[in-house]
């Protein structure tokens, strides 16, 4: 049995009575070949929702705490997470998702490590860009687009890729890249969040 299929179809049938979920540009989100998807974070919920929405499977990086819940903790692999440790260098999951994107799969993230409690796209962490270069793999900016409120729209809007290819022929810096990625999440942002 697939488990994350079984979790994708909960989450849509849990979540999509609460809110009136409406994504964008998911036909930008190329078919195959590895993604690094780096959306903005302003909610617990934002994992499932961006796994729900995506067109093709992501794994996503979890904090190593959440493995250790009682619930939560054994179904989080089976539904591709894998956990990172915060604050400090995790190989193990560096090497996980250098594998992962190398494999021609989608690895997903949220930049900023932590969610934004005013709703403002804060500066990414440097992890970004050094997926990005070293995983042979373009990204995916998405935004989602709140506040999660009952029975209120809640925008996922993927943008355009950005091609590494271009960053790694130049020997661009892992800063350099990060803040790329922050800056089109951040366009798509501005491009949106007036009309919610």
């Amino acid at each position: 049995m697939n488990l994350y299929a079984v979790g994708k179809g909960l989450v849509k049938t849990v979540l999509s009575p609460l809110y009136r979920f409406e994504v964008i540009g998911a036909e930008n989100f190329p078919k195959e070949g590895g993604i690094l998807l780096c959306s903005n974070h302003i909610h617990a919920l934002d994992p499932p929702v961006v796994g729900m929405t995506a067109p093709r499977t992501v794994h996503f990086m979890a904090k190593e705490e959440l493995f250790k819940a009682p619930i939560l903790g054994p179904i989080l692999p089976k539904v591709n997470a894998f956990p990172v440790k915060r604050g400090m260098s995790d190989r193990e999951a560096l090497r996980t998702a250098l594998k992962i994107l190398k494999s021609g799969e989608v690895v997903g993230l949220f930049p900023e490590g932590t969610r934004s409690t005013d709703g403002v796209l804060k500066k990414g962490l440097s992890g970004a860009g050094f997926f990005a270069l070293r995983g042979n793999a373009d990204v995916m900016p998405c935004a989602i687009i709140g506040p999660y409120k009952a029975f209120r729209k809640v925008r996922v809007v993927y943008g355009e890729p950005i091609l590494m290819q271009p960053f790694r022929e130049r020997k661009a810096s892992v800063d350099e890249v990060t803040e790329a990625i922050m800056a089109s999440i951040q366009k798509i942002l501005d491009n949106y969040a007036e009309n919610k």
